[in-house]
């Protein structure tokens, strides 16, 4: 999904950056060299995979007629695959913890704090089944990448309308209980503050509260340093990501589930700072 992104990332934040004034990092030659070398081979292999996944996405569509649930896996691969790929020309070594408290047997709400567009690459490669992400209704506009989105059962919601944003957390919800995990960050969009959190919306539990499905929380160290402290380079990062002990509401308390936000946050903070070190 990223993969169709990326140029129009970088474009677009390094025009924020020249309209609010902010100071693109400077590099010394030999700084500079390695994340310059490392944005090419990644916008190099986006445009490879562009041109490629055209005629892909008309074999998955016809695939998805007669055999729904083929075309669901093997888009689930492509991707996948193609995650790795970016992850790996952008220098990124991810430490996984607690893999093994994720379900398996049963579709899940992934939570997670939110640092970077990366985020997205770094925990679906290790979705265990078909994961669709909550995503904003702007990313439709760009092609190619909305195809991949709603292949992998993505959905899509529009924060400035009450009423399209209660449909998209239905959505959601029939997703989990057609067997499709959804992941979320609740803060709403990517913090640019290291070690800080923005609060999470209630509104994004309602999934797990209808559906009766598991809460994930994820917690993603330092993924803000590949690229979004540094516009428009792409640094060699080692990433933590941590999946804590799942979350069922209809275990918690009436006060518990009414404050089910700050309860995820704390435990995806806790996480967090205990695993500082090991950046």
């Amino acid at each position: 999904m990223i993969n169709a992104i990326i140029p129009y990332i970088i474009m677009k934040e390094v025009l924020t950056a020249v309209h609010k004034n902010r100071t693109i990092p400077k590099f010394t030659k030999f700084q500079k060299g390695t994340p310059m070398i490392r944005l090419i081979l990644v916008l190099l292999f986006v445009v490879i995979f562009l041109i490629v996944s055209l005629p892909i996405q008309l074999a998955e569509y016809i695939i998805g007629k007669y055999n729904p649930g083929l075309k669901d896996r093997s888009s689930l691969a492509i991707v996948k695959w193609a995650f790795r790929v970016v992850l790996f020309l952008s220098g990124i070594t991810v430490t996984v913890i607690g893999e093994e408290n994720v379900p398996k047997d049963e579709p899940v709400l992934y939570v997670g704090n939110h640092r970077s567009y990366f985020d997205i690459l770094i925990t679906y490669v290790r979705v265990p089944r078909l994961t669709g992400y909550m995503s904003k209704i702007e990313i439709l506009r760009i092609p190619s990448l909305n195809t991949w989105m709603k292949y992998l059962h993505c959905v899509f919601l529009d924060r400035s309308d009450i009423k399209a944003g209660m449909q998209s957390i239905l959505t959601a919800i029939d997703k989990i209980k057609s067997g499709i995990s959804i992941c979320i960050f609740p803060e709403g969009t990517r913090n640019r503050t290291e070690d800080t959190f923005l609060e999470f919306h209630n509104g994004s539990f309602k999934v797990a509260e209808k559906s009766g499905c598991a809460i994930v929380p994820m917690s993603i160290n330092n993924a803000g340093h590949i690229f979004e402290d540094h516009i428009p380079w792409i640094r060699k990062t080692h990433v933590v990501l941590e999946y804590c002990k799942p979350i069922y509401m209809n275990e918690l308390d009436k006060k518990d589930k009414r404050r089910i936000g700050v309860l995820v946050q704390d435990v995806i903070k806790e996480a967090y700072f205990k695993n500082k070190e090991l950046v």
